[in-house]
């Protein structure tokens, strides 16, 4: 299990579009046309990496505790299949069932959208404001698996409180840790 840190892309960069299917529904997503009340947050995550499979409950738990109040939700396998077929759609789509996600499971198959947001590690979050800026990058919270700290999203939750207090989003924001992304 290699420890890989996110990248941290400029806060203000504007999110890339990308147009992938989603493993769930099996149509195609696009971001341009996904709305936008208060933000979105995507994430790029993984079946198999322990990083991913340790916070998945918390994951679902912010989706349908922030879903409501307008925050939008969107994760993102882009690892190499043909190097680790458990990443697989059909896996995917069956990983989406069991965890109960209330939000869109897609594929990049090209790994271009995992470029465009160099995005690193899984997993790695972003939460974008209603123009699609980027306010907030980094780490779910400070829990990694077997390191004991309890898994409560402190870092996204507080940076998503802030959007519904209208107060600025803090700039001390820490990198995500966990497996790096398997590039083909």
């Amino acid at each position: 299990m290699a420890r890989t840190p996110s990248t941290m892309l400029p806060l203000g960069t504007k999110a890339p579009n990308f147009t992938l299917i989603d493993t769930v529904t099996g149509s195609l997503f696009s971001l341009e046309k996904e709305k936008i009340e208060k933000g979105v947050v995507i994430m790029f995550i993984c079946n198999h990496c322990p990083f991913v499979i340790h916070i998945n409950e918390e994951i679902v738990r912010i989706a349908n505790d922030y879903r409501t109040q307008g925050f939008s939700f969107i994760a993102i396998s882009s690892n190499d299949v043909e190097n680790y077929p458990q990443d697989s759609p059909i896996l995917m789509r069956k990983i989406a069932r069991e965890n109960n996600y209330t939000f869109p499971y897609l594929y990049d198959e090209t790994q271009e959208v995992a470029k465009a947001y160099q995005a690193a590690c899984t997993p790695d979050f972003y939460l974008f404001d209603t123009e699609l800026k980027l306010i907030y990058r980094g780490q779910l919270d400070d829990s990694r698996p077997g390191n004991g700290i309890p898994v409560n999203g402190k870092d996204l939750r507080s940076a998503m409180d802030a959007v519904l207090r209208n107060t600025k989003v803090s700039s001390n924001q820490k990198p995500s840790i966990g497996c790096n992304i398997k590039w083909k």
